[in-house]
């Protein structure tokens, strides 16, 4: 599996059947085939090629999925609201801004666990720029005037202004791209997840100088980057389906969290990236900018629903009922966040370690699985 592989590869053709019924008997036999063909309808789940959907392509490949008796084919970096919105997917991982934005349109999408809280979406610059406000009239591949992120984090953080005339704005559509265009001398910053903020520092071809992270930790709350969000048809046809789904989402974190090695070399593979920049990735997500890979709903949906509000983010505000569905992730049997954290992760990583001495544990842990 690529990241690369586009949404057109499925070769989609609509929402596959989950029930084929035989006849007008409804006897027995006909309630067995229903049930054998519900337990075997293969889930479409997609995700882009950012750290924070990391759950995915681990949850393939660490066979959790199957574990959890799920026939499920991932599609990395495609238009995932899109599709879902279509029915021709039945789950993603979507940012949240763009979920709640769709939904007040009709969009049948909503969230069923969390995924990512804030952290690993960064301003890049070069490593000529000693001062953010050099960046004034440069190539920048970058959206400030329309970017959230900018206007509530990059820009405070950095003083710089959210006019796109203050810079010469470059259209580039992946963030891969962006680092390439930044490696070459084509830009001299861009907007993006990780791994390429890592990539960047690993590679020396430039450095973090704002963090989507500034805004929680100015606002002293938590709140949502992406969520992991399922259909609503796929929820009323596959009740069982959808939470079995939501708890190997849980389960992937979970993997993530105590098998870092294992997961970086997953994600390196994933992601097309070296395995240190995978790791330095997991460690910024899990432990370097706090433990911002989560499952746990709790109040940052509806501080995203306020701050959307306040800085007029939508033309139009959701409500926190139509858009998320806690009930799923209640009922899937999932561990508790918190304890999950303090059990399994605190004594082994705890928060404030340096990457090279997570590394050395991580990799410590790893001989010892």
């Amino acid at each position: 599996m690529k990241v690369s592989k586009k949404l057109s590869a499925l070769a989609l053709v609509g929402v596959m059947a989950a029930t084929m019924l035989a006849g007008c008997g409804g006897g027995n036999g006909d309630k067995k085939e229903e049930a054998k063909a519900k337990d075997d309808y293969q889930i479409k789940l997609g995700y882009y090629n950012c750290d924070h959907m990391t759950a995915a392509p681990v949850a393939e490949a660490a066979g959790i999925y199957k574990d959890n008796g799920l026939n499920v084919t991932t599609v990395g970096n495609g238009k995932v609201p899109e599709a879902m919105a279509a029915g021709q997917m039945d789950a993603g991982y979507i940012g949240t801004k763009g979920l709640m934005g769709a939904s007040v349109k009709g969009s049948p999408i909503v969230v069923a666990a969390n995924n990512h809280s804030g952290g690993s979406e960064y301003l890049i610059a070069a490593n000529d720029i000693n001062d953010p406000k050099e960046l004034l009239g440069q190539k920048i591949a970058a959206d400030p005037e329309n970017d959230f992120l900018f206007k509530v984090s990059y820009g405070p953080e950095t003083g710089l202004p959210t006019e796109n005339a203050k810079y010469q704005i470059v259209n580039i559509d992946s963030d891969k791209d962006k680092y390439l265009a930044l490696k070459t001398g084509q830009i001299k910053a861009f907007t993006t997840c990780d791994p390429w903020g890592s990539m960047a520092e690993y590679e020396k071809v430039g450095k973090i100088i704002g963090t989507s992270h500034y805004h929680e930790k100015s606002r002293g709350k938590k709140f949502n980057c992406c969520s992991f969000s399922l259909n609503k048809n796929f929820i009323k046809d596959h009740p069982e389906l959808a939470e079995k789904l939501v708890k190997a989402h849980t389960q992937a974190i979970e993997y993530i969290y105590t098998n870092p090695v294992k997961s970086a070399k997953i994600f390196a593979k994933a992601y097309s990236v070296p395995e240190d920049v995978a790791l330095m990735t997991i460690y910024k997500k899990t432990c370097g900018e706090g433990r911002t890979l989560t499952w746990e709903i709790g109040d940052a949906y509806k501080n995203n629903i306020e701050l959307y509000k306040e800085v007029k983010a939508l033309d139009q505000i959701p409500k926190y009922e139509d858009v998320v569905n806690e009930d799923i992730l209640k009922k899937s049997g999932a561990d508790d966040f918190d304890k999950f954290i303090k059990e399994k992760v605190d004594k082994v990583f705890p928060l404030g370690m340096s990457f090279d001495d997570w590394k050395a544990k991580a990799q410590e842990v790893d001989e010892k699985l």
